[in-house]
């Protein structure tokens, strides 16, 4: 049943044949014929992508999505929490416990909400809640739903169902998606690492309504689950666990403090600017940094209001004094050593003339620290990732790597093999499918079983994806991978090859000598 090698194919040895070569009339012979193609893309795809490459990639790295030189920047701007403070994830079950009993307690929620507690594991980063229907799910950077990843509650939705709701298809249109700061009308994004438990916590409300058979009205719902988890931090809450337990809630302190004496020790000149407390801030960098941590930067701006700071010119800086008490002088400069509060950014070029490519500004939120930055002044821009360093790790197992890459192989012969109708190949093609959906669910579990991974959907990437790249220069899975590179390193992006430059699959290889249905029809056109 062997065939010659077609000259487009380029298989793995010489005695290879093509996956596309003429296939037996059916039975036994076809039966044959399909599972020996099957196996020839299975060697294909292990010597394309040999075990040893998969231990390639570092998680300590810095990603660049855009040229940049270090040597260039004069100028380092930091948020504080998760950029300069990374936190234990110990934090999210206090904040989801405090959120859920406030909303008993003071919105009068069902005392049964209690029996609730955090699941780490449910969530992840960049999910969509679209509130009419009460569906957290993943999209892609093309606006469509991954299929399997739509949740109600804390149950799956049925791909038919996801698709029904939004009349037929699985995209869900422009205007409903596309407010700048991930808010559209009825669709909002969850973009913030503190959004995790709030989530969970959204999950698990809707989960008790619908199991109990109780009516509610989802916008109410949805804005009292975010206003309780906003009193969790406008009530300091949060702020008190951290002070009372710095140990057990900061990480990478003796790192941070690395990052910014060798910045200092290079000549360049830091600022900070967090929408957190001065109080708050003040501790904590006295934990990492020390006493005189405010002798590293040349100017502190707390409770900030981003990202309104970046857009709106009426609030006027306010100084602080050493007990974080508001002064009434007005404000000509910014002092090094000094506090300042709210302001806006208009005012601060105008005070620092610190304009331009020669400012580096790292932040872990896309929206509310690095859109306005990048797009409307042209600051160079690194997004803190944490969960980055976990993708990273594994990525670099063996049963990931060549799982997805046989996936991609499987669906391309899969959908070559479509021609073949009598029911043997019917059967085998049956077979096929059942493992390409097996090595589906396999891949989205090893980063989360409900939603996959944060970067990427079956084959797209997702639309945080798509945002971390169109607002970032630089990402990274902490300030510490800073210590890795000389302070004049240039940062190049990978050139990625478009479709039609990358290598092609074995299918694509073997379109030129498949026959052509209808091809003598359209010769008319050519």
């Amino acid at each position: 049943s062997s065939s010659p090698s077609c000259p487009g194919c380029g298989p793995p040895g010489p005695s290879a044949p093509c996956p596309s070569s003429p296939a037996p009339a059916g039975g036994a012979d076809l039966s044959a014929h399909l599972w020996a193609r099957y196996q020839d893309m299975r060697r294909l795809v292990h010597d394309l992508l040999p075990p040893e490459v998969c231990s390639l990639l570092n998680p300590a790295a810095i990603y660049a999505n855009n040229e940049i030189s270090l040597r260039d920047v004069e100028v380092y701007g930091f948020d504080y929490d998760y950029t300069l403070a990374q936190y234990a994830d110990a934090l999210h079950p206090e904040i989801f416990s405090a959120a859920r009993n406030i909303l008993i307690e003071h919105y009068k929620y069902p005392e049964g909400i209690r029996k609730y507690d955090y699941n780490p594991s449910f969530a992840i980063r960049g999910l969509h809640y679209d509130i009419p229907k009460s569906l957290l799910m993943k999209i892609d950077a093309y606006h469509y739903v991954q299929l399997g990843t739509a949740y109600r509650g804390l149950q799956p939705v049925p791909d038919e169902e996801v698709i029904e709701l939004y009349g037929g298809t699985q995209h869900i249109p422009l205007y409903q998606t596309s407010g700048f700061y991930g808010k559209g009308p009825s669709i909002k994004q969850f973009m913030d690492i503190f959004s995790l438990p709030e989530m969970a916590l959204l999950s698990c409300v809707v989960d008790y309504f619908l199991g109990h058979g109780l009516e509610f009205d989802q916008a109410h719902l949805y804005k009292d689950v975010t206003d309780a988890i906003r009193d969790v931090h406008v009530k300091g809450l949060m702020y008190q666990w951290i002070e009372q337990d710095m140990e057990k809630y900061i990480l990478r302190g003796d790192e941070t403090f690395a990052v910014l004496s060798r910045l200092v020790a290079h000549g360049k000149q830091l600022f900070l600017i967090t929408n957190s407390p001065f109080s708050f801030v003040d501790k904590g960098m006295r934990h990492m940094v020390g006493p005189d941590w405010r002798q590293l930067f040349d100017v502190v701006i707390v409770q900030a209001d981003k990202p309104s700071f970046f857009t709106d010119r009426r609030k006027p800086f306010r100084k602080l004094d050493e007990k974080g008490s508001l002064q009434w002088d007005r404000i000509t400069r910014l002092e090094k050593g000094k506090i300042y509060r709210q302001g806006n950014l208009f005012d601060f070029l105008r005070l620092t003339e610190w304009r331009g490519p020669r400012v580096l500004y790292f932040g872990d939120h896309l929206y509310s620290d690095l859109a306005d930055l990048m797009l409307r002044h042209g600051w160079r821009t690194g997004a803190i990732i944490p969960e980055l360093e976990r993708e990273i790790r594994i990525i670099n197992t063996e049963q990931y790597m060549h799982s997805l890459t046989w996936q991609q192989a499987l669906t391309g012969l899969l959908e070559r093999m479509q021609t073949y109708q009598d029911a043997e190949s019917r059967q085998v093609l049956a077979a096929w499918m059942k493992e390409r959906q097996e090595l589906r669910c396999i891949t989205k579990a090893l980063f989360n079983a409900q939603f996959g991974s944060i970067f990427r959907t079956f084959h797209n990437p997702t639309y945080f994806s798509r945002r971390l790249v169109r607002f970032s220069d630089l990402y990274m899975a902490s300030l510490s991978c800073l210590l890795n590179y000389r302070v004049d390193f240039t940062f190049y992006p990978r050139r990625t090859p478009l479709q039609h430059e990358a290598p092609l699959w074995m299918d694509q290889l073997c379109t030129g000598c498949m026959k052509t249905p209808f091809l003598g029809d359209m010769a008319h056109i050519r």
